[in-house]
């Protein structure tokens, strides 16, 4: 393979990824569906701009290796002990239940009971690797569906092994030369493998970071880590059992270690990196002739997908009892394929019970269903928003209406955390505004009036109150929601007096636009206390400093608002600012000389009454 040749492949692969994840991202449909179009586009199916690219699956499924070592990492081992239950409980409700309905389906219609059996155990696994994802975008981890969903990838990659097992069995090609002797055999090794793990885990692992630490060679401490990984993902693999899992185990066995946090810090970035490698290399396995050749086998079986696993996971959400507004996540992230079907259907192809022709197919309905999760989400969304706020009607025509709150905060993290809190303690309710499930939960618990969902939505503003209350925080990080919000409010709701934080003063030049008058900058004010530290601590006298400090947020905001005119012309900007920084520069330092002055003034007239009345006065 030629020199151009490499060069051409991470070449092309950034290009797609660096153009086609921030329009996804700009849409709003998450960054898991960009660099599925992005593989898309590169692959065989439309510009061929990869010749070969059979390595790059192999290469791609370290992201998924990565992402399973850091969230082992973030596991302690007694954590991981009392999530038993759901992982071989809950998991395995979700594996063999997805299984036995859509089993029972194939063989409803027509399918060979074992050519079922196989197939439907590839399409009842999911991705481990975007459901992950998802979960970290939306802040899920630690909630109960972030740990259910975690529960069931584990069992799935437990399961892995006997289910590949099961293939060339079901398929009964040499299933009776020597089967048990290698099943016993593939058994011995897979034990020795974990053991291994396990002990050398915790015998060598540690003294060996110790030692290369001490070395004080970053790099060489990433390369460890690296290569513990890697080295960990080989030996599972070497046995026949999942990389992923065993990258896992190492992961909870150095989760108690004082290396924890540096190893996550040096594999973040692989981690995003391959994780963004094995989505374009769904998207390029996405067979678009094949998609065309047969489109009602692949629809069908998208839709069997589907609906039969969607029917399972909303009984299990309901027994399981999690949180009515993080269901959509739990159903819609365990509902679609994952990439272990691949290596099934493959498997399956290879022992002669499906044709390339169908192994095509169900690839592609996989591969679809992992495209269709980020609308899938968007529009669950969208639905639970419209379902809470139909349970809060029916609740209001059942009971007595509480009388409105005065005050909507739309936000809960740190800073509208602050102001909710700062309201409470003065007897003042709010409601509050947000999309973050967990923080939710966190506010109901506390007797906070919450509703779920996009304040960027005029009906979620007029169910949340927004006609008849007083005062609007917007405390949202994103500063396009932000301005988006502000806009809506002084367009629809003129009574409506907004407050709202500017994270830069480009933010605070959009608010002022959008009708804001009442803004505060994210870090101004914590800045001038620290300002205030700094001059007390250089010899200046407490209420001194507090007195400068005021004075120059008075003169910072009265020249911010002289230079929201000037939007537009950069030049007025620089103008405006050096003459606003030079005019208070020059008082500050009149103010300083006459101060030096009346301080040597009254030390001159105790001199002189010093001298006249002598130093026995």
């Amino acid at each position: 393979m030629s020199h151009g040749h490499w060069l051409q492949l991470p070449l092309v692969f950034l290009a797609a990824a660096v153009v086609a994840v921030p329009l996804a991202r700009w849409a709003r449909l998450g960054s898991i569906l960009g660099y599925l179009v992005a593989g898309l586009a590169v692959g065989p199916a439309a510009l061929n701009l990869v010749p070969d690219s059979t390595a790059i699956p192999e290469v791609a499924e370290l992201g998924v290796v990565l992402m399973l070592f850091l969230v082992g990492l973030e596991l302690e081992p007694k954590r991981l002990w009392a999530m038993r239950r759901p992982i071989f409980g809950w998991g395995s409700v979700q594996l063999l239940g997805c299984a036995a309905v859509l089993t029972a389906v194939g063989i409803a219609l027509g399918t060979p009971w074992r050519l079922s059996v196989v197939v439907s155990l590839g399409l009842a696994m999911s991705s481990t690797a975007v459901a992950l994802a998802v979960l970290a975008e939306r802040n899920l981890g630690r909630t109960t569906a972030g740990e259910s969903i975690l529960s069931v990838a584990l069992l799935q990659d437990i399961a892995a092994i006997p289910v590949l097992a099961l293939v060339p069995v079901l398929a009964l090609s040499g299933a009776h030369d020597d089967g048990d002797g290698k099943t016993w055999l593939a058994a011995a090794k897979a034990v020795g493998a974990i053991v291994t793990i396990v002990f050398g885990g915790r015998l060598l692992l540690r003294p060996a970071l110790r030692w290369i630490a001490q070395s004080k060679t970053p790099e060489i401490f990433t390369a460890a880590a690296l290569l513990l990984v890697l080295g960990t993902a080989a030996l599972m693999q070497a046995v026949g059992l999942s990389m992923a899992l065993g990258a896992f185990l190492a992961g909870v066995l150095l989760a108690e270690s004082e290396y924890r946090r540096e190893l996550e810090t040096d594999l973040e970035p692989f981690k995003g990196l391959l994780l963004g490698l094995f989505f374009i290399a769904v998207g390029m396995g996405l067979d678009l002739k094949a998609v065309a050749s047969q489109p009602g086998l692949v629809l069908a079986v998208l839709a069997t997908l589907l609906v039969c696993k969607i029917f399972v996971l909303v009984l299990m959400a309901k027994a399981m009892k999690i949180p009515l507004v993080e269901r959509p996540a739990f159903i819609i992230l365990l509902a679609q394929g994952g990439e272990f079907g691949f290596v099934v259907f493959q498997l399956a192809q290879g022992e002669g019970m499906i044709t390339a022709a169908q192994n095509s197919a169900l690839v592609a309905a996989v591969a679809l269903s992992l495209a269709l999760t980020p609308l899938l989400l968007t529009g669950g969304d969208r639905l639970m928003s419209q379902k809470l706020a139909r349970i809060g009607a029916k609740k209001k025509r059942d009971e007595a209406p509480p009388p409105p709150a005065p005050i909507i905060i739309a936000g809960s993290g740190r800073y509208g955390q602050v102001v909710g809190r700062m309201l409470r303690a003065n007897g003042i309710e709010a409601t509050v505004l947000d999309q973050d499930a967990e923080a939710i939960e966190g506010l109901r618990k506390f007797g906070w009036t919450v509703h779920y969902g996009d304040a960027t939505r005029l009906d979620l503003l007029k169910s949340a109150g927004a006609e008849t209350a007083r005062v609007l925080v917007i405390a949202i990080d994103d500063i396009d929601q932000s301005v988006e919000i502000a806009q809506l409010a002084h367009a629809h709701f003129p009574r409506l007096t907004v407050v709202a934080r500017a994270r830069n003063v480009q933010h605070y030049y959009q608010l002022h636009a959008a009708g804001v008058r009442h803004i505060e900058r994210e870090t101004f004010d914590s800045a001038l206390m620290s300002a205030r530290s700094v001059l007390e601590l250089t010899g200046m006298e407490p209420h001194a400093a507090r007195r400068q400090a005021m004075r120059f947020r008075r003169h910072n905001i009265d020249v911010l608002n002289q230079m929201v005119p000037l939007q537009g012309d950069e030049n007025a900007l620089i103008a405006a600012a050096k003459l606003g920084r030079q005019q208070f520069e020059q008082q500050m330092a009149a103010e300083r000389e006459a101060d030096e002055a009346h301080r040597r003034a009254q030390r001159g007239g105790w001199d002189s009454h010093q001298a006249s009345t002598g130093p026995d006065a």
